[in-house]
């Protein structure tokens, strides 16, 4: 009996979860930016190392990337923490702790942090991405974690990560407005078991520091728009071709009570290349998910020290106009 209390524990408090993406409806679209070590070397053709990102983190213009998020229009931004390469963009004990690798392969700098300070005085909020599981290319580090990839339990992993995540969450508290979190894509092998780690204790982690934050659990480029979990606030809506995207079934911007939201990209692939899509493109997409009373989340690369060129600027005012 005690161990069932236990497990209730974790669902009772987190009922209306959705109200905490309402802001979503009312900010329209948003801007999203992958800042990630390998994805930097391989198109800017650095030798990445761990005084390489750290250079590379110091350098971030932050004023600067606020100014142009302000300039055109948005009401929230979303950077990746970190992905596959174990490179990661805020200082986090517990990770190096856990994984042992030295030099530390998390920046010095909390850029997390600084980013959320500059957009604040524009009164834009921050969202970060991290995926679900351990970063892949660090074999290091994926083996002190204990991640199987597949349909696996996860269960040490799972509580590993969870430490991770609610160390950053606990010291970022509201200046993080939202997570996004990638890779779900056995969510009934990993997270749905009645006992935690599950979806309960993966959102308690991501909510430890603010317990408003908006969480998505992405299970993978899906064209109709839906929810993963209760315990997630708005539908992750990874989409690479939006004119493909499907909403059913929606009432007042919710699918099945959570709020609409649509990820894409608007450069030839996620954080890279040129413009693909004309203005009249990325208006004609956002108004589509606009007239569900969604909220559009637009991805455009980023530049070494974090600013977005003017092609994608372009695309971006029009929005606001």
């Amino acid at each position: 009996m005690r161990k069932t209390l236990v497990s209730l524990a974790f669902f009772l408090p987190l009922l209306p979860a959705q109200d905490r993406a309402a802001w979503m409806q009312q900010a329209q679209w948003g801007v999203m930016g992958h800042y990630l070590a390998d994805w930097q070397a391989r198109v800017h053709n650095l030798a990445m190392s761990v005084e390489q990102w750290n250079h590379m983190i110091d350098a971030f213009d932050v004023e600067t990337l606020a100014g142009q998020l302000q300039s055109v229009g948005a009401r929230y931004y979303q950077i990746t923490i970190g992905q596959n390469s174990g490179y990661y963009l805020s200082p986090n004990a517990t990770y190096d702790k856990i994984v042992g690798i030295l030099p530390g392969k998390c920046s010095r700098r909390d850029l997390v942090a600084d980013l959320s300070a500059a957009l604040a005085r524009r009164g834009i909020k921050l969202m970060v991405y991290l995926p679900s599981g351990a970063p892949g290319q660090d074999h290091v580090a994926a083996a002190a974690l204990e991640w199987r990839n597949g349909p696996f339990p996860n269960r040490e992993f799972q509580r590993k990560w969870e430490q991770v995540i609610r160390e950053w969450s606990l010291r970022w508290g509201k200046k993080v407005a939202g997570w996004w979190f990638d890779g779900c894509y056995f969510p009934n092998s990993m997270y749905r078991s009645p006992d935690p780690p599950n979806f309960a204790s993966f959102a308690a982690a991501a909510r430890a520091g603010n317990p408003d934050a908006a969480i998505a659990f992405n299970p993978g480029v899906v064209y109709r728009l839906l929810s993963l979990t209760p315990y997630e606030d708005f539908t992750a809506g990874e989409i690479d071709n939006p004119e493909l995207v499907a909403i059913r079934r929606a009432a007042e911007g919710r699918i099945d009570g959570v709020q609409i939201q649509m990820l894409s990209y608007l450069g030839q692939s996620w954080g890279m290349g040129a413009p693909r899509f004309s203005t009249d493109q990325v208006i004609a997409f956002t108004r589509k998910i606009r007239d569900a009373h969604g909220a559009v989340t637009w991805d455009v690369p980023l530049e070494p020290n974090g600013t977005i060129s003017q092609p994608f600027l372009d695309r971006l005012s029009a929005l606001a106009k």
